[in-house]
């Protein structure tokens, strides 16, 4: 009798078929501790849960996965459900993991922890990067429910500490699957369409870690920490603590506390007021007693004999100022008359009366127009007048020569002259 033999992808599919069929391993409970995790590009997580003695591998698909609040981490112990099969490609049997929680501690605490040291690291919380609280903020925009008594308290405390402040509500859910949409929402339109707010409270009444959750997003704790507006974080009752609380400027135990923090009231500021002013009106007036008093003390003949020594010492000062500027002003004249001097004698040297005064004449057409400086000017018979020390002698060219040597000609005129 021959007997059929199988194809491994039938031993897999029969073996697939007999782990699907067993009704513990389709409901499974499951503990261990994380090993080999990895977060596939696909969204999917691929990891090992092991104890001491043994390890199973393990899928849990990203549809399961999106629903945990914390990050699985190698080393992690967890609780796990899901079912046990195969993989019929590789002829492995895995656990495929539907829900997972840390094994221990609350999956939130967990996510809380984990989030606050990201945020942490990345200097969300740093000190020196929180905004000062106006001490006197006239617009206070307010990020809440409308219908809590977080909102009550907020706007009671306020109104009874300083009427004259303007609140704007935004109403948002505080709690919920979009409650951290909104929130963050919120805070980001102020900013952006509100230059006038000085200040934003944003928080809501106590409750448990999930209704608190909202506050423990990342996107909330980014939109704080841009904001350009300080904000306040008024979260739950004293004990509780949030991300926001974390990343805000200034943390309030309460929102009624957050009021009291972000609003002075108005008596205190004109008690503190009035206050100074009575001590400054004291101390002026005791400033101008004692004075007053120094006056009266002092002697007239002391007084005097001091007020004509500056008198006389002022008088040295003007004497010796005056003396300066008469030295002063004479050295100015003489520069000035030297100047004069040199300027005359150059005047003089290009003067033509004074040519006519060392013997020599100066010759000009019948009208006088022009003055006859070459021989090439007139023509014989032609009518010139000669302009001499005493008078003009009017003449007739009866003749003109062309000196050639005129130079030597000048020269034996003057020393004959001489």
């Amino acid at each position: 009798m021959r007997i059929r033999s199988l194809t491994v992808s039938e031993l897999n599919k029969y073996i697939k078929k007999l782990l699907s069929s067993d009704p513990i391993l389709n409901h499974i409970h499951l503990k261990g501790e994380i090993s080999n995790f990895k977060a596939h590009g696909s969204g999917h997580f691929y990891l090992s849960l092991k104890d001491e003695k043994s390890k199973i591998n393990c899928v849990m698909f990203k549809g399961n996965n999106q629903g945990i609040k914390f990050i699985p981490e190698n080393g992690m112990k967890v609780l796990v459900k899901g079912y046990v099969s195969s993989y019929e490609r590789d002829g492995q049997y895995q656990l495929y993991i539907e829900e997972m929680e840390p094994d221990g501690i609350g999956a939130l605490y967990l996510a809380f922890e984990q989030l606050k040291i990201k945020l942490e690291n990345m200097g969300l919380f740093d000190p020196s990067k929180k905004q000062k609280i106006p001490f006197l903020a006239e617009k206070i925009a307010v990020v809440t429910s409308p219908t809590g008594a977080a909102i009550r308290d907020i706007i009671s405390v306020i109104k009874r500490r300083n009427a004259y402040v303007e609140l704007t509500i935004y109403p948002v859910l505080v709690q919920g699957e979009n409650a951290a949409r909104e929130i963050s929402k919120a805070i980001d339109k102020i900013n952006k369409h509100r230059k006038d707010i000085d200040l934003i409270i944003m928080g809501r009444g106590g409750g448990s870690i999930e209704e608190l959750w909202a506050f423990n997003e990342e996107i909330v704790a980014q939109s704080i920490y841009s904001s350009k507006l300080p904000i306040i974080s008024a979260v739950g009752h004293e004990t509780d603590y949030t991300i926001s609380d974390f990343v805000a400027d200034l943390r309030a135990p309460t929102p009624s506390a957050a009021a009291e923090l972000a609003v002075p009231r108005i008596l205190d500021i004109e008690y503190t007021l009035n206050t100074y002013y009575n001590k400054m009106n004291t101390s002026l007036s005791q400033i101008l007693k004692d004075k007053r008093n120094t006056l009266v003390k002092i002697d007239e003949i002391k007084l005097k004999s001091y007020l004509q020594s500056k008198i006389n010492e002022e008088r040295q000062t003007i004497d010796s100022l005056q003396k300066d500027l008469t030295n002063h002003t004479r050295l100015q004249l003489e520069t000035y008359k030297g100047r004069l001097v040199r300027s005359i004698s150059k005047l003089e040297g290009i003067n033509p009366f004074a040519t006519i005064l060392r013997g020599y004449a100066i010759a000009f057409d019948k009208e006088n127009k022009q003055t006859i400086n070459t021989i090439e000017n007139v023509n014989k018979g032609d009518n010139i007048n000669i302009m001499l020390t005493d008078g003009v002698v009017s003449c007739v060219v009866t003749k003109k020569e062309k000196e050639e040597h005129l130079l030597e000609y000048i020269t034996k005129f003057k020393t004959e002259k001489e």
